[in-house]
């Protein structure tokens, strides 16, 4: 009788064994089960498309590196980034701004796992058509601009009375640029000037100021540098990129484009920080936690310094140079 009763119970045992093994087997083969490592795998992820230049320079050299991994970026944005990222739609945004404290927590209370990196710093730039010769503009002009007060080029230069009437443009209605500009440049304000329009994105902005006289464009520093020059003190020779001084009036003397040295030392005005913004799963360090990793060592952030943006990381040396 207890033989039998043994016999019973291993038979019991193994079948319950093979129907748990047969249960880890179905989850294994979910379709939807995240795969990716910290250095193997596929995910996209979401970019304000602002920084879409330096990004796809990431990008080519994170695949070269990195034989098994694949990122795919999504460029749109700032505030439909966000969105998304908050939602749980994206695992990972660069942009120009740092969770808020309530993003953050909410994330946290969720059980999600927000992580913070910042990236380095870029600037902001103010570009004209290149006929135009009125090269220094100081920021209260700047803001004058964008409420509507001065609306013609004389109402700042009075000698530009024929270059008729400025038209700023802006790469997206909901970018980090306008953003930014109302939060940092106008303190909080909207932009009110009914002479501002938003195009679709920043390469449309540098086009309708190469093709209109009294336009002004104001897009990321990250799109100008012109990539024969090596040492990116030049920029994009189909534009003119503004001197900007942060007190009037603007002169040569205290206006500034928007060079590294210029943002490292803070004599240039428009200066904003690049974030990884990472809302994954709790305890995992997968691959857009590696994407992110890559772009803060020292080739991702070398990649940020020869395209002309400030990384956040390293020793940074500047010396003066003389252009003639």
């Amino acid at each position: 009788m207890k033989r039998l009763t043994s016999s019973f119970i291993l038979i019991i045992a193994s079948m319950l064994t093979l129907g748990m093994l047969s249960s880890c087997s179905d989850k294994k083969k979910d379709p939807n089960a995240r795969t990716d490592t910290y250095a193997t795998g596929k995910i996209s992820f979401g970019a304000d498309e602002s920084f879409s230049p330096i990004i796809t320079e990431e990008i080519e050299v994170f695949h070269h590196t990195y034989k098994d991994a694949t990122v795919v970026p999504k460029y749109m944005s700032e505030s439909e980034g966000m969105n998304l990222l908050l939602k749980d739609s994206l695992l990972m945004m660069f942009t120009s701004r740092d969770f808020k404290k309530s993003e953050y927590d909410n994330l946290k209370a969720r059980n999600r796992f927000p992580i913070s990196i910042k990236i380095g710093y870029d600037a902001l730039a103010i570009i004209v058509n290149k006929h135009n010769t009125d090269s220094c503009i100081c920021v209260e002009d700047v803001k004058r601009i964008l409420t509507g007060e001065a609306k013609q080029w004389k109402d700042i230069y009075p000698e530009s009375a024929s270059r008729g009437e400025i038209i700023v443009a802006f790469d997206n209605k909901t970018s980090s640029t306008v953003h930014y500009v109302e939060d940092s440049i106008l303190g909080g304000k909207p932009i009110t000037t009914p002479n501002a329009f938003a195009t679709k994105n920043t390469a449309d902005v540098i086009k309708y100021v190469e093709e209109n006289p009294g336009a002004m464009g104001i897009i990321g520093s990250n799109w100008l540098n012109d990539k024969r020059d090596t040492t990116n003190l030049t920029f994009n020779h189909n534009i003119r990129v503004m001197l900007v001084a942060k007190n009037a009036p603007a002169t040569w003397k205290n206006s500034y484009k928007p060079y590294q040295g210029y943002i490292y030392n803070d004599k240039y005005p428009f200066i904003r920080s690049l974030y990884a913004l990472l809302n994954d799963e709790r305890g995992r360090y997968g691959l857009p936690y590696g994407f992110a990793q890559f772009v803060i060592g020292q080739r991702g952030q070398m990649i940020l310094f020869k395209a002309g943006l400030l990384p956040a990381y390293g020793n940074i040396a500047i010396r003066e140079v003389k252009v003639d």
